[in-house]
């Protein structure tokens, strides 16, 4: 079905209304787990070839967290679909107010190649409990994953309702061409502005999910060999490529090489002395990636990792000292394992270096001092993050994950994703048994009387 028939068949099917009963919702989202379940093999085994994911980490990051946000969305359904009210002024008595949670229509989510199965499905669970339509696009990268995402929703649902449009920069432009309710985006900030700029075109509502370059801080305070576990565990998940991993390292001068002993000792720990040999350890998606990353690495400052195996696309895990800011490896997000050392003598001027760039779609902060946490907490602009960890902010359903300024805008997860795909209509439900005089012209000093009583 070509893209235009595809949007004139689905808006058909939103029409019809068949979308906004919740049991149609609960039955989509049935049937979704039923096939994921069904398939885990399969998804996994895509995985593999598109990323050299091991089944531990496809089900941990994609598979696992997609199950848990689908049980999440399904059991609190029926409460958040419900009208919610709210109190009445007085000025406007007798009269209901209440908000209706209404879907968008026909919406688009475009999803990256890093986690992609749990990116593309994430959003899709919020668009079907909100009772939309919906186009996937998968990205061109990891077509294995984009096959298996296509099987899976074509057992679940007709096109009319949900279908996956597969293929690249033409597919995207064609796609973006149209007049969608709404659009979801997770991937670049370059794509991601060609997104809006089209989006607004139509004055098409959009969430956009990008990135950018996230810090973690590290102070003397903190636990020094735990901070390097939860570090290199962070960053190195997926082989660096995630939106929301460490992308450099700001640490106190005075324990950095303490740090970095420790860093060292967690790499071999969790990857082998030689993580190119490691065959459950990810590779970069494509050789267009792989070169990218492998340009990033100045050799003369490299302290840790540095190689890489062009046959397999693996890159060492590799640490970079005495960066500057000017470094080609600070200029751009990473999304990759090498990770760049700076430093810092006062929290302040660690404070300042990040306030200084743009908006961090994550912030990771290794301190004991609650003095410290609550001046990042409370000064410092950025989507979310961790204190004393990395990642795992991203990993619930209970709060909504999103970016700030450069990194995004909107979010979801949770409620937040059902929200994200419904339009939140405010209404009010006046009554006919009687009718206060005081709005309507001629005014009167009485009326006048009253208004300011009902209204200050």
């Amino acid at each position: 079905m070509k893209i235009e028939e595809t949007m004139i068949a689905q808006r058909r099917f939103f029409r019809t209304g068949k979308t906004l009963p919740l049991s149609f919702r609960y039955e989509a989202l049935d049937k979704l787990r039923r096939s994921i379940l069904a398939h885990e093999d399969d998804i996994n085994a895509a995985l593999k070839a598109d990323l050299n994911k091991s089944p531990m980490e496809s089900y941990m990051c994609e598979v696992g967290m997609t199950l848990s946000e689908l049980s999440y969305v399904r059991k609190h359904l029926g409460r958040w679909a419900k009208d919610t009210h709210v109190l009445t002024p007085l000025a406007q008595f007798h009269a209901k107010s209440y908000k209706v949670h209404q879907p968008y229509g026909v919406v688009l989510i475009m999803s990256p190649w890093n986690y992609p199965f749990m990116l593309t499905l994430d959003p899709l669970i919020g668009a079907i409990a909100a009772g939309n339509c919906c186009v996937v696009k998968p990205s061109a990268y990891s077509p294995a994953t984009s096959a298996i995402i296509r099987t899976i929703v074509g057992e679940c649902f007709p096109p009319e309702y949900i279908t996956v449009v597969e293929g690249g920069r033409a597919e995207n432009q064609a796609l973006l061409d149209q007049k969608f309710d709404y659009i979801f985006f997770t991937g670049g900030v370059t794509v991601g502005t060609e997104v809006m700029t089209k989006a607004a075109k139509h004055l098409t509502p959009v969430t956009l999910e990008l990135g950018g370059k996230s810090p973690c801080i590290v102070d003397r305070t903190a636990k020094l060999d735990l901070a390097a576990k939860r570090l290199v565990f962070g960053k190195l998940l997926n082989c660096g490529q995630t939106c929301v991993a460490p992308d450099y390292l700001l640490i106190e001068r005075s324990v950095k090489d303490e740090f970095l002993g420790y860093v060292r000792k967690w790499i071999a720990a969790m990857y082998g002395e030689n993580a190119l040999e490691n065959d459950g350890y990810v590779k970069m998606i494509n050789q267009k990636h792989f070169d990218r990353v492998c340009g990033l690495i100045d050799p003369a400052k490299v302290v840790i990792g540095g190689g890489a195996d062009p046959a397999t696309l693996k890159i060492q895990p590799t640490v970079m000292d005495n960066v500057t800011p000017e470094d080609a490896v600070m200029q751009e997000e990473i999304f990759g394992p090498v990770l760049p050392v700076l430093t810092f003598d006062t929290i302040e001027e660690a404070e300042d270096f990040v306030r200084d760039r743009p908006h961090p779609l994550a912030l990771y902060l290794f301190t004991e001092s609650k003095a410290v946490k609550e001046r990042f907490l409370r000064r410092v602009s950025f989507g979310g993050g961790c204190i004393n960890d990395t990642i795992i902010h991203l990993a619930t359903s209970r709060m909504a994950f999103g970016g700030v300024g450069n990194s995004g805008m909107g979010s979801y997860h949770g409620k937040k994703s059902f929200d994200t795909f419904s339009h939140e209509k405010s209404i009010v439900d006046k009554s006919t048994w009687m009718d206060l005089p005081m709005r309507y012209a001629p005014y009167t000093k009485t009326g006048a009387k009253l208004i300011r009583m009902f209204m200050k």
